[in-house]
């Protein structure tokens, strides 16, 4: 059987060598390693991006504007070549869309004038990216088709329904205001749309503050009566919003999504039959109130301006007044500029 051999220890200068040696074998393995390492970064960094690698996440709800684009593809055709796709999440009100953003779960989102004022208030991290002209006859307080209540006034005592920090807050408190009720002279009932409808329904409350397409559903399916819109009260905005940090890294994605929207913007003006009729099925809202609300819906998409940002600013100041906020906001402070 062959001898293992017996290695001898290593002494004075051997030793050293063997040292040297071995140092120099690992800064060649190192080099190499990071050699390797640079140039596969190097061609990744230079190969286009794939659709999986950029994907725009989109809020929206069953009101205003994103869900028209949404129904037509028109983003996803736009965005396709350059790279990117398209997720969409629905949402049944502004306040958790807007925490979602703050999350960063989604990267562009829209609401009612309300909740981003809230939002502001518990310091989500948001931008204003765009508007639509207001709708204000696209909110209103409903009653039962067959109520004695006849007027705001005689809302005093009664139970009102509405989603807490949506747009209808606002409308419930400037409606009382101006027909002399105070806020705390009401029960307000904080429900989602389709909780507060149910509620609305077996007379648990006495009226519903709520927007389109849910308003004009509920006038077409149970006969709901308009007791007042936002007409002379309340503007109604549609504000788009986005995750600061997102809009600030990606300036030319937020355009494409504002250039898709006019572009449906353009299509839906005028034409809500045609536009209710092809859109109907894809977005689960039966044509005949998808009519209504479209007509009541309003188009033009464009930055804020001064006249803009002093009404939700106004918004603000109510809600604080009323102690509805915690703190004072600056509107103005997170208005994404032009062209930024």
């Amino acid at each position: 059987m062959d001898r293992i051999p017996i290695l001898k220890p290593l002494r004075g200068n051997s030793r050293g060598k063997l040292e040297v040696v071995m140092k120099n074998s690992r800064r060649i393995v190192c080099g190499a390693l990071l050699a390797i390492a640079l140039t596969v970064l190097f061609q990744t960094l230079q190969q286009p991006a794939s659709a999986a690698d950029h994907v725009i996440r989109i809020g929206y709800q069953k009101y205003g504007n994103f869900i028209l684009l949404k129904g037509t593809g028109e983003l996803e055709k736009k965005v396709a070549p350059l790279g990117y796709t398209v997720e969409w999440t629905e949402f049944p009100s502004g306040p958790p869309l807007l925490e979602a953003i703050n999350a960063g779960a989604i990267d562009i989102g829209q609401t009612g004038e309300a909740p981003p004022i809230f939002a502001q208030a518990a310091a989500a991290d948001f931008v204003y990216i765009a508007h639509e002209p207001p709708a204000p006859k696209g909110e209103a307080i409903l009653v039962p088709k067959d109520s004695p209540i006849k007027s705001v006034a005689d809302l005093k005592g009664k139970r009102i329904a509405f989603n807490k920090g949506a747009n209808v807050h606002y409308l419930v408190v400037k409606l009382l205001e101006k027909a002399g009720v105070a806020y705390g002279d009401i029960t307000p009932v904080f429900l989602a749309p389709s909780d507060a409808r149910a509620a609305f329904e077996r007379g648990a409350v006495d009226a519903w503050a709520i927007w389109d397409p849910f308003q004009a559903s509920a006038e077409v399916t149970i006969g709901a009566r308009t007791l007042a819109d936002g007409t002379d009260t309340v503007p109604n905005n549609q504000f788009y919003l986005g995750r600061k940090s997102f809009a600030d890294a990606n300036p030319q994605v937020v355009d494409w999504v504002i250039d898709s929207v006019a572009s449906v913007d353009r299509w839906a003006e005028g034409n809500a039959t045609a536009v209710a009729a092809q859109l109907s099925s894809g977005i689960g809202i039966p044509a005949p109130v998808l009519e209504i609300a479209l007509k009541r819906q309003t188009y033009g998409i464009k930055p804020l301006d001064a006249e803009t940002v002093a009404e939700q600013q106004a918004i603000a100041d109510t809600f604080y007044k009323l102690g509805l906020v915690p703190k004072h906001v600056d509107v103005s402070a997170i208005v994404r500029k032009t062209g930024s």
